[in-house]
């Protein structure tokens, strides 16, 4: 399966924070924002994957990331010069996608919880239509949400709702089967000019191929899109990370715990960063299990 982190878009809603930058390399706590969707693909077991930004950011990328090698990963790149919609990342990303089925991950959302490596690695497995991941809110009217029948297949889907039929909401993780192109090249740009996600899973549900996972208690979503969740978003990592010493979406930890890469490389990039908590934290853990 291929993957893709869509971290386009001019973040409006973070100004003036990102007049000059992208939203996505903006920090969560001790880590850039887009680290956390691209260790929910690593988790999966996804190795290769596009990143598609703004003409205007994607050099930032290119220097945080690289080509993925250190993290054991295949990363490219790819320009949405628009806002055209979620669902443009398909047809922008059609070569790279090729035959295969694909992952797309939106660059702001952060997802975290006991047991997400095998969630997604179950769920990757077999994919025949979409599987979308929904989380269960207190006020759904603001969301696309989801309403499930026997087995997780989804029945409804309906964008902000007055009267939700359920509390699922849709996060910003998507698996699809590869009629996702053809699907996406045929949608039609909505009333505000954009390709919507919720256009090409409506038909995956008309054609009875789309799922809804509960993502269930004791996961946490999160959308780092405004001030205030952005904000929220860092004080839960900080939390977290201070209290059980363990670091949330350490790519390099990742790479190291999923076998992307062996201890000498973790230890070496722990190295590299020795000046910092990061780094010293990537050499303890390379260490300990040499």
């Amino acid at each position: 399966m291929k993957g893709i982190v869509l971290a386009g878009g001019s973040g409006t809603r973070l100004y003036p924070l990102t007049h000059a930058v992208s939203k996505h390399v903006l920090p969560v706590y001790n880590k850039p924002m887009i680290y956390y969707p691209l260790s929910v693909l690593m988790l999966g077991g996804i190795r290769e994957i596009l990143v598609i930004s703004t003409p205007s950011h994607i050099e930032l990328f290119r220097a945080l990331l690289g080509d993925g090698s250190r993290l054991g990963l295949s990363i490219e790149y790819a320009e949405q010069p628009r806002a055209n919609g979620i669902a443009e990342a398909f047809i922008i990303g059609s070569s790279y996608i090729g035959n295969d089925p694909v992952a797309l991950v939106l660059g702001d959302n952060i997802f975290h919880g006991p047991g997400l490596s095998a969630l997604l690695h179950d769920q990757v497995k077999n994919v025949d239509g979409c599987v979308l991941f929904g989380y269960a809110v207190r006020d759904p009217e603001r969301y696309g949400v989801g309403e499930t029948g026997e087995q997780g297949r989804l029945i409804s889907l309906e964008e902000k709702p007055s009267a939700p039929r359920s509390n699922l909401a849709i996060t910003g993780l998507y698996l699809y089967d590869n009629d996702v192109v053809d699907i996406a090249r045929n949608v039609r740009p909505s009333p505000r000019g954009e390709l919507e996600i919720t256009d090409v899973n409506r038909v995956y549900l008309q054609q009875g191929r789309a799922r809804l996972v509960d993502l269930g208690r004791g996961f946490a979503w999160l959308d780092a899109g405004t001030h205030d969740a952005l904000l929220q978003a860092g004080q839960y990592v900080q939390v977290l990370e201070e209290r059980q010493g363990v670091r949330i979406a350490c790519l390099e930890e990742i790479a190291f715990r999923m076998g992307f890469i062996d201890a000498a490389a973790c230890y070496e990039r722990g190295r590299q960063l020795q000046n910092s908590e990061y780094g010293t934290y990537l050499m303890a853990i390379a260490h300990a299990d040499r």
